[in-house]
């Protein structure tokens, strides 16, 4: 099985299991043990070197993995907390300098009654 191939083929296909204690195992799609039906699994042995698919088992610790987490920032759509910050300042209405109050009724100032 070779696992660095410049295109894409069948052999490139593995299923990808998780279990509780959040490792990782990666089994053909492809490949099989001929007699049992047995998945063949990605496996690397103490010095680093690949192992044959056939005498990796899924509950050996060669066929575990724990993955790796990227960074997700490099992808992230900016939140509107950044756009804010980076967008001109805003033009305001002026206001008066008379105080102005929540919720306040402006008062309407009768004139005063004339004596006709």
């Amino acid at each position: 099985m070779q696992l660095n191939q410049e295109h894409f083929t069948p052999e490139c296909k593995f299923k990808e299991c998780v279990f509780e204690n959040y490792y990782v195992t990666y089994s053909s799609i492809l490949y099989r043990q001929t007699q049992s039906g047995r998945a063949w699994y990605i496996g690397i042995n103490r010095d680093g070197q690949v192992m044959k698919g056939n005498r990796v088992k899924k509950t050996k610790g060669a066929a575990h993995f724990l993955p790796k987490l990227i960074e997700v920032a490099m992808y992230r759509e900016p939140s509107l907390h950044d756009v804010a910050e980076q967008s001109p300042p805003r033009k305001t209405a002026k206001t008066s300098d008379s105080p102005i109050h929540k919720n306040s009724k402006k008062e309407h100032v009768l004139p005063a009654p004339t004596a006709s």
